[in-house]
């Protein structure tokens, strides 16, 4: 930049021109100076250049072609820094000095070269290349506010769908609403309701809540403020009265983990997987958990397996579970008691399962809850049980289910090797078709890219066209806040499809860092997990 203007200092002699120097003042003493009026005697002021000498050229004239432009005249003052003639071509063309390039002998004009080695010459053509600076139009249309679009703009801006009013006690309902409408498949399915209609075996109440679910799910992606999930109520309360139960005029405060079984179990019996030859419900290729069983007894010798279906994982707490693998290992082995048809009388029987059979979401309860006699109540384990972000279940796996999995882990290794800048297999990185499995990979297991996308558009996830790996990510968690289940207060942290997590305290959604949620791990009276559910990190074929 210049840092000093140079001004023309018109002398009241005439002929004679001086310049102010940087400070503002002649470059020499101006006492001797009259006015022009003054009758005094005057000596005559010594002219700058000696008489015999050339007065040295300190202004230039030259022309600049620039792109299909010719300027003509443009004067250089090559007693200034080339800075100076780019910031005159700046006013010419629109083109900043810093874009500049302009060709003198040597090469580029340098913005502190000295003009007198550049050589730059009375008419000479200059040649200057760069880009002007974009003008600035005047949008076309004025700002857009939030607050103006239709609700489901806005609900792409906000990031997050709406919040539930809480109706007198139903925040049990709200939160367990608010984490199954994070499963997109669900969603899916229950729009396609609508053209499959009701099946002759389901009953009319069935019927109902499914459509109320269906409704509410939708009026919650399309708006921003609260929704009053008013029929939704309605319709459960119809189908299962127990959570229509009242004291003193007041509806009574539920257990969560009862509502969201409840529900799945309704839609269970409503959501059918029309390509099925089986009619394979929806929920149980989502939710359900294959277990082997393998049943014995130790006093009579007797043994037997068998196969169940469950739709969740139950994390066991005691003395000494600290974690929530622990409290899952804890879950696969339980006693039980039932008549021994070779002794005659009832025995102890020890059930050992393993899981044959993985879900695209993984549900698991904490139990926190047992009945108090005293009380008369579910009271409630504090216990501090932490759960992380990730959980593999491959250890809780048969062997059976392990060989089919090692493939697709090791897949998933190499996608997430190669993510790291780490060498991957030799199986999978041989071929293309590898490096195409693990690009595929990384996208599933980042939460992004195309298969994320087709599961929401698709529904299902079909098992032909992706494996399950055994590794999940939390992506919703139900807490609990009090000293007993049918008391105290339920919340939903749901993570959005952006990454971020949201609160969602009945209507009022409440963004949360990623380091919090795995702080609801209890301890006190602070809101605890209840139930967490988990994604499956998939791999394609």
């Amino acid at each position: 930049m210049v840092d000093h203007v140079t001004t023309i200092y018109q002398c009241t002699l005439p002929f004679h021109e001086y310049k102010i120097n940087s400070r503002g003042h002649l470059p020499f003493s101006t006492s001797k100076l009259s006015h022009p009026n003054s009758k005094q005697n005057q000596k005559p002021l010594p002219s700058p250049h000696p008489a015999n000498a050339e007065a040295p050229i300190t202004m230039v004239t030259v022309s600049v072609k620039w792109q299909k432009e010719v300027y003509p005249a443009v004067e250089i003052d090559i007693s200034q820094p080339p800075y100076v003639f780019k910031c005159q071509l700046y006013d010419l063309t629109g083109v900043p000095p810093e874009r500049q390039k302009i060709m003198v002998k040597g090469g580029l004009l340098k913005d502190d070269a000295d003009w007198s080695k550049v050589g730059v010459k009375e008419g000479q053509r200059l040649m200057m290349m760069g880009t002007a600076d974009e003008i600035v139009k005047a949008p076309e249309k004025g700002p857009i506010f939030v607050e103006d679009m239709p609700e489901e703009e806005q609900v792409v801006n906000v990031g997050h769908s709406a919040g539930l009013f809480n109706l007198g006690n139903t925040c049990y309902m709200n939160s367990t609403v608010q984490c199954l409408h994070s499963v997109p498949e669900l969603k899916s399915a229950l729009t396609e309701y609508n053209q499959l209609g009701k099946s002759n075996d389901l009953d009319h109440s069935s019927h109902l809540l499914t459509v109320a679910t269906r409704d509410l799910f939708n009026d919650l992606d399309k708006n921003v403020k609260p929704v009053a999930p008013m029929q939704f109520w309605m319709v459960l309360r119809k189908k299962y009265p127990q959570f229509g139960q009242q004291s003193n005029g007041a509806f009574m405060q539920q257990d969560a983990e009862e509502c969201w079984t409840q529900l799945l179990y309704t839609l269970s019996q409503s959501l059918k997987l029309p390509s099925s030859s089986e009619g394979l419900d929806v929920v149980k290729a989502l939710f359900g958990i294959e277990f082997d069983n393998r049943i014995h007894c130790a006093e009579s010798g007797e043994e037997s397996t068998e196969t169940e279906t469950v739709y969740s994982l139950k994390c066991h707490i005691s003395q000494e579970v600290n974690h929530l693998h622990e409290g899952l290992k804890r879950g696969l082995k339980s006693e039980l008691e039932k008549a021994s048809p070779s002794l005659g009388r009832s025995a102890v029987y020890v059930k050992d399962s393993r899981i044959n059979g993985l879900p695209r979401y993984l549900t698991i309860q904490f139990v926190r809850f047992f009945w108090k006699r005293e009380s008369n109540q579910k009271a409630k384990i504090l216990r501090k049980v932490d759960y992380p972000l990730s959980l593999d279940v491959y250890d809780l796996c048969s062997d059976n289910l392990r060989k089919k999995l090692e493939g697709p882990r090791q897949v998933l290794r190499d996608a997430e090797g190669k993510k790291a800048g780490l060498k991957t297999s030799v199986k999978t990185s041989v071929s293309t078709a590898g490096d195409s499995k693990m690009t595929e990979a990384e996208e599933s297991s980042s939460g992004s890219g195309e298969a994320s996308k087709s599961t929401a558009q698709e529904g299902l996830l079909p098992e032909e066209e992706h494996q399950l790996t055994g590794i999940y990510d939390l992506v919703a968690v139900l807490t609990h806040k009090g000293r007993s289940a049918d008391s105290g207060h339920y919340v939903a942290w749901v993570k959005q499809e952006n990454g971020k997590w949201v609160q969602f305290d009945d209507d009022n959604p409440i963004l949360q860092r990623e380091e919090d949620i795995t702080k609801l791990s209890g301890g006190g009276d602070w809101h605890m997990a209840y139930i967490c559910m988990y994604k499956a990190r998939v791999v394609p074929m």
